[in-house]
């Protein structure tokens, strides 16, 4: 079994699971050791999975909607191709947020799922009494997108950094988002 497809059934097996699953099971239920089950593992937090590590086992900490964070870097013009991009992949847009170096953290709802809501927004921001709040970090900003699976969201990823929207980390920022790059 390839490693991608372990993985996807060991967040299936998780999801699923009303108690902690060990390493050892895991290992034993996919034939491979536990030292591989255990990389598994931190590889899909690295890809984004909320997975807590307890003595008995792993847990997934939200069997919700899988989500996953994208820092992202575009023209105010490629606002409408973004957003849609991920809504017609399967993504939902949840937020946006921004580094900023005086204010910190900065976090707006979106909500977005659909194209109507993206045209909802984008005519709320043509009022012109709102910007974008990406501008306030000259283009680069963060959204929360969740979707129906972990393979969705790697698709959506996998179109992101193609129509070129996907921006590499800096230093700076905060390891554990682990997105872009």
């Amino acid at each position: 079994m390839k490693g991608e497809i372990r993985r996807e059934e060991i967040l299936s097996r998780l999801a699923m699971a009303e108690k902690p699953v060990s390493a050892g099971s895991l290992s034993g239920e996919f034939g491979v050791s536990r030292q591989i089950i255990v990389k598994d593992i931190a590889r899909l937090r690295d890809e984004g999975a909320k997975i807590l590590a307890y003595a008995r086992g792993y847990v997934l900490e939200n069997k919700g909607r899988p989500s996953r964070v994208f820092k992202i870097f575009h023209s105010d013009e490629d606002v409408e191709k973004e957003l849609n991009l991920i809504v017609d992949m399967g993504g939902a847009v949840e937020d946006v947020f921004v580094y900023h170096k005086a204010y910190n953290k900065v976090t707006a709802p979106m909500n977005i799922r659909t194209r109507k809501d993206v045209e909802k927004f984008l005519d709320s921001i043509a009022t012109g009494k709102s910007s974008l709040l990406k501008n306030v970090t000259s283009g680069y900003h963060y959204h929360t997108v969740s979707a129906d699976s972990f393979e969705t969201l790697k698709n959506i990823e996998d179109k992101l950094w193609e129509k070129g929207f996907l921006a590499k980390l800096r230093e700076y920022e905060p390891a554990e988002l682990k997105i872009g790059g």
